[in-house]
């Protein structure tokens, strides 16, 4: 009986047909290479969702969440995490890309194209007969030399904290495929400010705790600023308090201004005037009692991460104490960071010597709105940035804040190890011809596995050539013949159409460790899937896989 024989014509909501098979929902569970070709399948069509995306020319996608949110980006690890992978092995490769954006923070697109395009030259190899365990272990043994390979071709890149060209024409690099491409000067020169002013150059670490990254919709991308100290959303609890304060002394209190309240179980019954009127003096002596304890520690600022009624904020106005409140749990701990100030739980331990300190704090409006932050500057702690972002729209803000993370993420790792190779698909071009020169002294069905690692390595360039306008095919191999004439692997793909193809001179390179880890994760997905051969969901019966 055909598939035809056992459908049903139904109609939705709307009245549109649609075509129904009995039991479409019980597929039969797939084992050993069926399995093993189903999962590459899948990955493969996940990898070449993405493939579009990588380089300077790559093209933006358009995500539309459940709840009708756009997001317009080029971020592989932004595009597969919002994206619905309800296939259990494709969504290792989700997690892979957040893999890469986690330990190194750039080439999240370009780990999960190579990733797919491994496993697509796996499916060629068990077409051929392979095992795909013996595929496993030609591609790890090829993945390991290599990573040997990209140490003998890395250069050192020189900066330190006066000159930091370097530095600066790194993350230019790494936005040059962005949205924010038009302002990547103003950009790169940001992260590397932003960077330098949290970077432990002795235990070589940047910690990007002290960086906060915010942003407001308004004005253009070109009015992104560094702030050197904190930005709050948020301003003075009364219109009437003072906008701007220097030499402020912050008292960073996580205790609500209000009178103790009785437990859930317990109830204050009022009988009379007397009583209410003794209730009402009560909560006036204690709001003052709180306020006292503030101003005899010397603060001139509260900052408060709990509320506060009319009453205590009418109290504060008339003692010539400015106030904030609803400050968020981080926002304090960074406030408090900067400001080298305590956190206080309690009025009673509130003293001098755990105020935080400013030189300067003030209220910024924008425009005709309402709408004000709280900029503390000058602060005694002069390592806690942060980077405000504008953009004439909230996507192109979250953009902007993606971008402003990959930059902040390449400057990082060149303080960590700037040892270098070269991008435009150099290395994986100069990987890949050393990969085929190992293979041919091996002998056996490893031989096969390292050329197919290698023509997957080929993959990135031809993504790039294609993305850029080029033809793919041509621009490789004249790329690949250089290499071998030339003996040079700083030659890369031409992606800004400059007129030559040395990525060394058009300063176009990778942090070592960050193309290490992408080498190192696409294998270990790829062995990972190579040794699946079966699905079993649990609760499902054995002959069903649903």
């Amino acid at each position: 009986m055909s598939n035809l024989d056992n459908a049903v014509m139904v109609r939705d909501d709307q009245g549109n047909p649609f075509i129904l098979v009995r039991d479409q929902d019980k597929k039969k569970r797939l084992h050993g290479i069926e399995a093993v070709k189903s999962h590459i399948l899948a990955t493969k069509t996940v990898a070449n969702i993405v493939r579009t995306s990588l380089g300077p020319r790559g093209l933006d996608k358009i995500l539309i969440s459940p709840d009708g949110d756009i997001t317009v980006t080029n971020d592989g690890a932004t595009i597969l995490e919002q994206m619905e992978v309800e296939h259990q092995i494709a969504k290792l490769l989700v997690q892979l890309s957040k893999s890469q954006d986690d330990e190194i923070g750039d080439g999240t697109t370009g780990v999960v194209v190579l990733a797919g395009s491994l496993l697509e030259q796996a499916e060629s190899l068990i077409d051929k007969g392979i095992h795909p365990i013996r595929i496993a272990d030609g591609f790890e043994r090829a993945c390991q030399h290599s990573v040997k390979h990209l140490d003998s071709i890395s250069d050192i890149v020189n900066f330190d904290k006066v000159d930091t060209t370097n530095l600066f024409r790194a993350a230019k690099t790494s936005l040059g495929s962005k949205v924010v491409s038009k302002a990547h000067d103003h950009f790169a020169k940001i992260a590397v400010e932003a960077v330098l002013s949290v970077a432990d150059f002795e235990r070589k670490d940047v910690d990007f705790e002290l960086i906060k990254v915010d942003g407001k919709v308004g004005a253009s991308v070109d009015d992104t600023t560094l702030v050197k100290g904190v930005v709050v959303d948020k301003d003075m609890s009364h219109p009437q308090m003072p906008h701007r304060i220097e030499d402020a002394k912050l008292a960073i209190l996580t205790c609500p201004f209000e009178p103790p309240k009785p437990k859930t179980k317990h109830k204050l019954d009022i009988t009379s005037v007397n009583e209410f009127e003794a209730l009402q003096n009560y909560e006036r002596e204690t709001f003052e009692g709180m306020i006292k304890h503030v101003k005899d520690a010397g603060a001139n600022l509260v900052i408060c991460q709990w509320g506060f009624d009319d009453e205590a904020n009418h109290l504060l106005l008339q003692n010539n104490l400015p106030a904030v409140r609803w400050v968020g749990g981080p926002e304090i701990e960074l406030i408090a960071i900067a400001t080298n100030g305590r956190i206080v739980p309690r009025f009673e331990d509130l003293s001098s010597d755990k105020l935080g300190k400013a030189g300067l704090v003030r209220e910024v409006t924008f425009g005709t709105t309402r709408d004000k932050i709280l900029v503390i500057e000058q602060c005694a702690n002069t390592r806690a940035v942060t980077i405000f972002v504008r953009g004439s729209n909230k996507m192109i803000v979250d953009e902007a804040k993606r971008a402003l993370h990959d930059a902040l993420c390449v400057v990082r790792n060149l303080i960590r190890d700037n040892r270098v190779v070269y991008g435009g698909g150099a290395a994986e071009v100069s990987c890949s011809l050393a990969v085929n020169q190992e293979a041919e002294k091996i002998p056996g069905i490893d031989q096969y596995s390292m050329r197919a690692f290698a023509d997957a390595l080929d993959t990135v360039p031809l993504a790039l050539a294609e993305n850029s306008g080029l033809s793919s095919i041509e621009a490789l191999t004249a790329v690949k013949a250089r290499q071998v004439k030339e003996n040079n692997s700083h030659l890369g793909i031409d992606c800004l159409h400059t007129g030559h193809n040395n990525m060394k001179e058009q300063f176009v390179i990778d942090p070592l460790i960050g193309k290490k880890q992408q080498l190192l994760l696409a294998t270990q997905l790829c062995r990972m899937v190579l040794k699946v051969n079966d699905i079993i969901v649990a609760g499902s019966k054995d002959d069903e896989y649903n």
